[in-house]
């Protein structure tokens, strides 16, 4: 198990009203899409995109569904469309499968 994997088990993961709710820390213009570990209490997310009329935010959107194998409608920005640090919702899932889907991701980094 990564140090990565190992710390994941202290993210802060809200489930509440049949959806979870979790922090990103991005990092634009990436060389590629992938969580690439934690910053502080967030999963840090590099992506290709700019951060220019919402590109991070929608490929943000797009990698977190992938990678939890959920429809792109059920996954949402709730806070920080302009900035680094967001949080992220996801609906119809529980705590425990985000933690290991988010866990297999950063081990296949």
């Amino acid at each position: 198990m990564s140090v990565e994997v190992a710390a994941l088990a202290g993210l802060s993961l809200v489930e509440r009203d049949g959806g979870v709710t979790f922090e990103v820390r991005v990092q634009p213009r990436a060389s590629r899409a992938a969580f690439v570990g934690l910053h502080g209490d967030a999963v840090k997310v590099a992506l290709t995109a700019p951060p220019v009329d919402g590109a991070a935010n929608g490929a943000l959107v797009a990698l977190v569904a992938e990678v939890l194998g959920v429809p792109r409608r059920r996954v949402s920005l709730v806070r920080g469309e302009k900035s680094r640090q967001k949080v992220v919702r996801v609906e119809e899932t529980t705590a425990q499968a985000v933690r290991a889907a988010l866990a297999a991701a950063l081990v296949s980094v």
